[in-house]
């Protein structure tokens, strides 16, 4: 961020975690970091333990002058695809914010569409302190709800992997099918429900033969 940048009023930060997942919603947060209490060690959430991102996410609550949460369905990740979900969940955390930010910096190589100057970090989530900061308290805030679901929709699994592509999920879906929180157009969920179509035209076709 540029002297220019911090000269120009509030600059919030904005990343998002689930983008890769087969299962639960994309969540994005947004956030104003009051530049006189960053956190020490904020970092890619991606690089940090359990433990330590919940550390994080306490004090980033606790040094921030405005946070948001904004979440895209698995039936909207569905409807209109994972990168338009994503931006939309963007667009649902800005506009959570009460004050209104004059640049808002976004990790990776595209920004949502907003009502105020936004640009996008490559990487920014291990250089800028507050899309680090946002990075942190979405992959918590995540990681929480989708431990809820497990409570929802038991056998999946999701309080352990989260909705990632592991070996535990992939058992879970064959043994129990894909649940309301799964992402029906992604591949992994394409595929099983392929195979179980052709499982039940084998069976068909064997039984009329």
């Amino acid at each position: 961020m540029s002297a220019d940048d911090r000269a120009s009023g509030l600059v919030a930060g904005c990343d998002e975690v689930g983008r890769g997942t087969w299962a639960g919603p994309v969540v994005s947060c947004a956030l104003i970091l009051d530049p006189a209490r960053v956190p020490a060690g904020l970092a890619d959430s991606k690089t940090l333990s359990p433990r330590r991102r919940e550390a994080l996410d306490q004090a980033i609550r606790g040094a921030c002058l405005d946070l948001a949460i904004g979440v895209a369905s698995a039936e909207e990740i569905d409807r209109i695809n994972i990168l338009q979900a994503t931006m939309l969940s963007m667009q649902r955390a800005v506009a959570g914010l009460r004050l209104r930010p004059s640049l808002v910096l976004v990790d990776g190589n595209r920004a949502p569409r907003l009502d105020m100057p936004a640009r996008a970090v490559v990487g920014g989530d291990a250089t800028q302190p507050a899309i680090s900061a946002a990075s942190i308290v979405a992959k918590v805030w995540r990681d929480a709800h989708m431990a809820e679901l497990e409570q929802r929709y038991p056998g999946y699994g999701f309080g352990r992997h989260f909705g990632y592509g592991t070996a535990l999920h992939l058992q879970a879906l064959r043994e129990l099918g894909p649940c309301a929180e799964h992402r029906q157009s992604f591949a992994p969920l394409r595929r099983l429900r392929e195979a179980a179509g052709a499982a039940v035209q084998a069976a068909q076709a064997s039984t009329s033969a």
